[in-house]
């Protein structure tokens, strides 16, 4: 178990370290750099799920890259990778309200947040 968090934590870092070096690079503007981070780890998760598929990562690389380097360089991966296996699994109508919920309640969130912190002096 302590391996596995290890593992875990590393590719986090990497990962975090990637995805600030990214948006840095991309620097035109916030949303940009937001963006292509999304794509981008949604294109290398969908690399690696393929690649466990397949056989080709062992179950510890497959926590160091994907629930490590892919969960720090963006959860928006995962969020894509979860939606995509719920269509895949013909899945539609539940895949279509995760989104949307996910979305909605995660735009609410963030407003609810910033009113209470407006209310602290």
């Amino acid at each position: 178990m302590i391996r596995n968090i290890i593992l875990v934590a590393i590719g986090g870092a990497v990962g975090s370290v990637c995805r600030y070096l990214v948006s840095k690079m991309v620097a035109s503007s916030f949303l940009w750099g937001t963006f292509t981070v999304n794509i981008l780890g949604s294109l290398i998760i969908g690399l690696l799920v393929g690649l466990v598929s397949k056989g080709k990562l062992s179950p510890e690389m497959k926590l160091l890259l994907i629930t490590g380097f892919c969960g720090g360089f963006t959860t928006f991966s995962t969020f894509a990778n979860e939606s995509f296996t719920m269509l895949k699994a013909g899945d539609a109508l539940l895949a279509a309200l995760y989104i949307g919920i996910s979305i909605k309640i995660g735009i609410m969130a963030v407003w609810l947040g910033i009113n209470i912190t407006e209310s602290i002096k």
